[in-house]
C-alpha cells in the first residue's frame, strides 16, 4: 500500500497544497515520518533536496524516498488513517524548479558545444554548481551564458516524455546513471534532452534570468557556479547597491569605479612604501637614542609591531648591546616581544619570562619570540 503514494508533483509541478490521507506516521530519529496516500512534496533526489512545508499545523522539514516509500519528516505525529492538507514552501520549491531547469539548459548547450557530460550536480538553498569533464574557458562561459538566456527569451515549452522502452533507443538523451523501469525524460527543444526525476518549469521563460558566476577546476574539468530565477534578481540587488556605496565613497561614476578603486590602489601602494620608509627612519631614531652598556638592552614602545621589533633588537645589537630584548604593547593589553643577542643563548631569558608572566614563544639560541602579560616595570627587573 505505501509504495502506491500517487505522485502529484508529476501530476502538476506547480501544485502547492493538496489533501491526503495519512497512510502511516511512526518515529523517525527526533521527529516522526508519515506516508501518504498521495503527495506534491517532492522527495530529495537528482541533485535536488526534498520538499519543506507543513501538514495541516505540523512542519514537514524533509522529504524522502525509500524503496520506493515517500515519506515526509514532520515535527510532531499525526494520526494514521485521517485526512491532512498539504502545503508547500512553495517560493523555495519554485526557486528549486528555476535552477533545476536552468542547470538542464546550461548542461545542454555545454554538451552540443563541446560533447561534455554533467557530472555532478548540487542544488542546494543558497547555491547550485554542475561539474563537467572537460575544460572551459572564461569567454566560451559567456558565450555559453548568453545562448542559456536565448533559450529563455524564446520561452521554449518544458516537456515531459514517457517514452516506451523500443523509443528510448532511438532517443539521444543525457543521463548519469542506468535506469531500471520507466525513464522519465526532460525535453527543451533544441536545446537539451535528459532523463530527470525532479519537477520542472513549464516554459523556459519563467526561469527568469541564468547568471554564471564563478567557475574553478574540478578533478581535470570545470566547476560552474550558477545563479536561476530570483536568484540573479536577489545577486544583482545585492551587487548594484555595494556599486552605489563604492561609488559615493570615491566620488566616480558607476561605470568607473573599477578606475577608482586601480588610481586607490596604486596612491595606497605609494602610502605604504613611503610609510615603512618612515617607519625605518623611526626606528634608527629611536635605536640611537637608547644608552647601550655591558647588560642586557630593554626597549618598550606600543608602536612597536610585527617586524620593527626584531629591526631594532638587530639595530641594538649591532651597537654592541649584548642582549636585547623589544617590547610592544601596553600593561594593560600584554605585549609582543623579540629578544636576540649574539653571544649569549637568549632561551634561558625566555624560560624565565615563560616562568615569570606565562611567556608564549620560542626561537633559537640567538633570538627568540613571543608574548606574555605584564607590567614594564617587572619586565625590566627580570632583565
Amino acid at each position: 500500500m505505501m509504495e502506491n503514494t500517487v505522485k502529484l508533483f508529476y501530476e502538476d509541478a506547480f501544485m502547492a497544497e493538496f489533501d491526503a490521507t495519512v497512510l502511516s506516521c511512526e518515529p523517525y530519529k527526533d521527529g516522526y515520518k508519515a506516508v501518504l496516500d498521495r503527495t506534491a512534496f517532492f522527495p530529495e533526489g537528482g541533485g535536488q533536496y526534498g520538499d519543506t512545508g507543513y501538514l495541516d499545523e505540523i512542519r514537514v522539514t524533509d522529504t524522502k524516498e525509500k524503496d520506493g516509500v515517500i515519506f515526509h519528516i514532520i515535527d510532531a505525529p499525526i494520526e494514521a488513517g485521517k485526512s491532512a492538507h498539504g502545503k508547500l514552501d512553495w517560493e523555495k520549491r519554485f526557486d528549486r524548479m528555476q535552477q533545476h531547469s536552468g542547470e538542464h539548459i546550461v548542461s545542454g548547450i555545454v554538451h552540443h558545444r563541446f560533447g561534455y557530460n554533467n557530472v555532478g550536480f548540487h542544488l542546494a538553498d543558497d547555491y547550485c554548481t554542475m561539474d563537467f569533464d572537460g575544460p572551459i574557458t572564461k569567454e566560451q562561459l559567456l558565450e555559453i551564458e548568453n545562448e542559456a538566456n536565448q533559450a529563455i527569451f524564446h520561452n521554449f515549452p518544458v516537456n515531459v516524455l514517457y517514452p516506451a522502452k523500443e523509443e528510448l533507443h532511438e532517443l539521444d538523451y543525457r543521463s548519469k546513471i542506468e535506469i531500471e523501469g520507466q525513464v522519465r525524460i526532460i525535453e527543451i527543444p533544441g536545446v537539451d534532452l535528459c532523463a530527470c526525476c525532479a519537477p520542472h518549469v513549464a516554459y523556459t521563460g519563467q526561469i527568469g534570468l541564468i547568471k554564471l558566476v564563478g567557475m574553478a577546476n574540478y578533478k581535470g574539468g570545470e566547476r560552474i557556479h550558477m545563479l536561476s530565477g530570483a536568484r540573479v534578481l536577489a545577486d544583482y540587488q545585492r551587487k548594484h547597491q555595494s556599486v552605489k556605496q563604492i561609488s559615493a565613497l570615491l566620488c566616480e561614476k558607476e561605470e568607473k569605479i573599477a578606475e577608482g578603486v586601480e588610481r586607490l590602489k596604486t596612491e595606497q601602494s605609494g602610502l605604504k612604501l613611503e610609510l615603512a620608509s618612515m617607519q625605518k627612519e623611526r626606528l634608527q631614531y629611536k635605536a640611537a637614542e637608547v644608552e647601550v652598556g655591558d647588560g642586557a638592552v630593554c626597549v618598550f614602545d606600543e608602536k612597536l609591531v610585527g617586524d620593527d621589533l626584531r629591526e631594532i633588537v638587530n639595530l641594538l645589537l649591532e651597537r654592541g648591546a649584548s642582549v636585547c630584548g623589544a617590547f610592544g604593547g601596553t600593561d594593560q593589553d600584554g605585549y609582543r616581544y623579540v629578544i636576540g643577542s649574539k653571544t649569549e643563548d637568549v632561551r634561558l631569558l625566555n624560560q624565565k619570562l615563560k616562568e615569570k608572566f606565562g611567556a608564549r614563544g620560542g626561537g633559537k639560541p640567538e633570538m627568540v619570540q613571543g608574548s606574555l602579560t605584564g607590567t614594564e616595570m617587572e619586565i625590566k627587573a627580570l632583565f
